[in-house]
């Protein structure tokens, strides 16, 4: 059984073969998925999937590049937004400094916010962390006791050491497939296996042989497997693994 921890399935994407694919996802032992929302449509999105589907599980929040779309009393809304059905993170939030579309401290007081919340909730946050390594560090550090997942994680053994110390965990996608990938494979090999998770950031990140395709949590299989051989042990193993690993970390029964 696998677990995709971080999916858009509610993403224009889908539009045209949502139910259908959604539908397909049991074939190929894919039993249980987050939906991680990025702005306030999608978190309202990301509710009604999770009303539908009892295997999809949410996430509710305003990702960095719409942060600077963030109204008063959005955050109001995230908070009621969690008392719905199978609601079981806030995310994904963070920081995003490879495009700076968005002012970086618009950026940062958005997921200030939204670590309080998570923190006043006792929810687990989702993190976006794309070239901010540091601050988005500094920014957790505010609020001890957080629990955190690094979603898609690209930093360096280092940095991955320096989260691990603190409890955080990690999921990884696609990018572990590709022929270029150095640093993930190297993390993998370091981390506790007991801090990893699976994802697919679909529709974005198709693994190999699917690079360049639509991405969705069908190709989570592909994914286990490179970790697989990272790992030295069996796909199945690390479904089991990651599987356990999620349920513990969003406290899913």
């Amino acid at each position: 059984m696998y677990f995709d921890t971080h999916a858009h399935l509610d993403d224009e994407a889908f539009d045209a073969d949502r139910e259908e694919l959604i539908g397909s996802f049991a074939e190929v032992g894919v039993g249980r998925i987050i939906n991680a929302s990025s702005d306030m449509p999608s978190s309202y999105a990301t509710v009604s999937l999770c009303e539908k589907y009892d295997f999809i599980y949410g996430a509710v929040g305003i990702h960095p590049e719409a942060a600077d779309r963030m109204e008063s009393g959005d955050i109001e809304k995230i908070a009621e937004l969690t008392k719905k059905k199978n609601i079981v993170a806030i995310g994904e939030t963070g920081l995003d400094y490879y495009w700076d579309s968005v002012p970086r401290e618009v950026q940062q007081k958005a997921f200030r916010e939204h670590c309080a919340l998570a923190r006043e909730l006792n929810l687990p946050i989702v993190v976006h962390d794309r070239e901010a390594h540091r601050d988005c560090l500094d920014i957790l550090k505010e609020f001890p006791g957080i629990r955190a997942v690094y979603h898609c994680f690209s930093g360096s053994v280092e940095y991955a050491r320096e989260l691990s110390k603190l409890g955080f965990y990690f999921s990884f996608g696609g990018a572990v497939t590709f022929k270029n990938a150095k640093a993930a494979p190297e993390v993998l090999r370091n981390l506790p296996r007991e801090q990893v998770m699976l994802e697919t950031d679909c529709p974005y990140m198709a693994p190999v042989p699917f690079r360049g395709k639509r991405n969705h949590p069908g190709y989570v299989p592909h994914i286990a497997a490179k970790i697989a051989e990272i790992w030295g042990i069996s796909p199945e193993e690390v479904g089991r693994i990651t599987t356990e690993n999620a349920l513990r970390f969003f406290n899913i029964k």
